[in-house]
């Protein structure tokens, strides 16, 4: 199994960064967590064919963490010519939100004739959902977006990797974190107070409780990329775009 990160910054870009995504090559094929706006521009920089992905995993319903869905949909239908069928996994609401986003962004895109399947389904705290292979299990965190926000952990090829998607220190994350062989954590400051997200002072204190073989930081802002040099802890890496993870 081996993770890319397509895009390691916050909702702004920070360092010329793109948005939330990651890419996961596995024995029976491919999925995504999380499709941010930047998600294509991504792909494209790692020549991955966007038709070779069967799951997208969404985290919330912010745009930098869903709203690429958009672009997926005209590219699958106008450019990728997709035929093989694609399920978004989400929060509840993701199908409503989705076809909100699109049709405000591109009218009638919805409703377009598409020679492919597209379904929806939806998480429940702490309950196992598989698709294509792949285990997710949420656990709901504290990251206020129009719909319950999760962090996931995933069981895959005798693998486990979970991401704490965007929130605030909450317990659930020990339960998502605990025995991963890769967790990836927001990480948006370094010692600032942003609400309802994380900095690494808050982090690093909590390493010890985590129980993660390896931590990979990412959604970093100006400042948490200002200082990534100096978090030192041996079991804590830096994310970067185009970072390629095998486990």
């Amino acid at each position: 199994m081996q993770l890319t990160v397509i895009g390691s910054s916050d909702a702004f870009g920070s360092g010329g960064r793109l948005q939330t995504c990651f890419h996961v090559a596995h024995s029976g094929g491919a999925f995504l967590i999380d499709c941010g706006a930047t998600s294509l521009i991504g792909l494209a920089r790692e020549n991955i064919d966007p038709n070779s992905i069967s799951t997208i995993f969404i985290t919330h319903l912010h745009g930098d963490h869903f709203s690429g869905l958009v672009w997926w949909l005209i590219h699958a239908i106008h450019v990728g010519r997709r035929t093989a069928p694609l399920v978004v996994t989400g929060p509840a609401g993701i199908e409503e939100r989705f076809t909100a986003a699109a049709e405000a962004l591109f009218p009638g895109a919805t409703s377009t004739t598409r020679p492919f399947a597209l379904s929806f389904r939806t998480y429940v705290d702490r309950q196992p959902l598989t698709e294509g292979g792949v285990t997710v299990t949420p656990f709901e965190v504290s990251h206020p977006s129009g719909a319950p926000p999760y962090a996931l952990r995933f069981s895959v090829d005798g693998r486990t990797l979970a991401f704490s998607g965007d929130t605030e220190w909450v317990e659930n994350l020990i339960d998502a974190a605990s025995g991963a062989d890769l967790y990836i954590t927001e990480c948006y400051a370094y010692e600032s107070t942003a609400r309802y997200h994380m900095n690494w002072r808050t982090i690093e204190t909590q390493v010890p409780r985590l129980h993660a073989r390896k931590i990979l930081l990412t959604h970093m802002g100006p400042e948490m990329l200002a200082n990534q040099h100096n978090v030192t802890h041996p079991a804590v890496s830096i994310a970067s775009d185009g970072l390629k993870i095998a486990m």
